[in-house]
């Protein structure tokens, strides 16, 4: 079950020869964008200059909020003309990081999602439904052209209407499914509610999200899946980045076309093997979008070789963020991202709470925020009014829906010192 057998085993001298081949081609690459030009050239840089691979750790770090500094095309290392597709991903505050693609680019990236979906062991032979955002999330066409690029029958069913998502299931007999795992707790819900059995599924791929062991039983047991874990950046194409093999003993990442360090996130050095500390990946094939030292804030462990796959490295599966991003239903939120939004509307104050739960497998976010005294008349027309406008507001700007709640000004706590304007009462699914 490989796409790639010569690439996916490729022996340690030989990977890091190509590593370090690769690495002095990203370096000239990320040249051509002015941020790192800049940066290297401060830092006394070449692409000659990198003799090891541990030298790369002469470069500094890119962070996400430099990614979104240069918006909208600041880190495009080629032509606006050579660039065939755009994808976004949500920045700290009102404007998105945007990840731009090569023809190239796409190419390579779909062959990476066809490593991944070859090592679980479905193939041409597999109807493949993928129930995530077509839009500028990347899950939907990264998968899509994937699956294609294998072969398989693809139904882009997207997200949604879940009662017609299971009639397809049924109807069209599919084998494979991809969406978050809190997705498909609620669609293996109201599969229930609804007495179908979905016997033709065997293989779920998860993602977008941590989820634990037990929802991965929890899942296998009502679904009938096998159940992988999946996981990616739209800065580093997007899913793909790292995968389960049948083992399901930590992710392989492809060590051929990511670069990976494991770093405490408040010193910057490299944690010793085996500890947890924050992922940074550098990409090793990216044309349009190059990055060095890609600080991704998600934390996890690099895990020994060995594997009886006879693939090379893995990391561990995510435990956690080492910032303050909220993952929701798929989709990243900075609690800057509210703030940003709610000081751009009069009617309200600038303080605010947010609280997320988990209501029947799905993630739920509500905001609490203060109306301004300026605009607060206690009238139930008018308050609906700025609810409705505060809800717009936000689901515009996060792509996600939201429940407000008006509160009175002066009712929510203030803070000495760093505000904890966020509360998460889910449980770790």
């Amino acid at each position: 079950m490989f796409w790639d057998k010569k690439i996916e085993t490729l022996k340690t001298d030989d990977l890091q020869a190509l590593q370090l081949k690769r690495l002095k081609k990203t370096i000239s690459q990320a040249q051509k964008v002015g941020f790192f030009k800049k940066r290297l050239s401060d830092a006394g840089i070449t692409a000659s200059s990198i003799k090891t691979l541990d030298d790369i750790q002469k470069i500094p770090f890119t962070k996400k909020q430099d990614l979104r500094e240069g918006y909208p095309f600041g880190f495009f290392a080629v032509p606006l003309k050579e660039i065939v597709r755009i994808h976004t991903t949500s920045g700290t505050t009102g404007k998105p990081t945007v990840v731009g693609y090569t023809k190239k680019d796409l190419d390579v990236w779909a062959d990476l999602i066809a490593r991944n979906m070859t090592m679980v062991g479905v193939g041409k032979e597999d109807i493949f439904q993928n129930m995530v955002n077509y839009g500028m999330f990347t899950g939907g066409l990264g998968f899509h052209y994937g699956a294609e690029k294998i072969g398989m029958t693809v139904i882009p069913s997207a997200t949604g209407n879940t009662k017609r998502q299971i009639e397809m299931i049924r109807d069209f007999g599919v084998t494979t499914i991809h969406c978050t795992p809190s997705y498909a707790m609620h669609l293996s819900e109201v599969a229930e509610e609804m007495g179908e059995s979905l016997d033709s599924l065997k293989t779920g791929i998860f993602g977008a999200e941590p989820w634990s062991e037990s929802v991965r039983h929890s899942l296998e047991k009502r679904l009938g899946v096998t159940a992988f874990d999946s996981y990616g950046l739209s800065e580093l194409f997007g899913p793909g980045v790292a995968f389960e093999c049948k083992e399901r003993n930590g992710l392989h990442i492809w060590h051929d076309s990511y670069l990976v360090e494991i770093i405490d996130p408040n010193t910057g050095e490299r944690v010793s093997d085996g500890e947890r500390g924050e992922l940074v990946v550098t990409p090793l094939v990216k044309e349009a979008m190059p990055l060095l030292r890609y600080r991704t804030g998600d934390v996890t462990m690099l895990i020994e070789d060995g594997c009886l796959c006879k693939r090379a490295q893995k990391i561990a599966r995510i435990t956690g963020r080492s910032d303050d991003m909220l993952v929701i239903r798929g989709i990243n939120v900075f609690p800057s991202q509210i703030e940003h939004v709610l000081l751009k509307i009069p009617e309200v104050g600038n303080q605010f709470m947010v609280y997320i739960d988990r209501i029947n497998y799905l993630d739920e976010m509500t905001v609490e925020v203060e109306i301004n005294r300026d605009f607060f008349s206690g009238e139930l027309t008018d308050l609906a009014k700025i609810q409705k406008k505060v809800g717009k507001e936000l689901r515009d700007s996060l792509e996600l829906r939201t429940t407000v709640r008006l509160v009175e000004p002066g009712s929510l706590p203030r803070f000495e010192g760093k505000a904890k304007r966020v509360i998460d009462r889910r449980e770790v699914i």
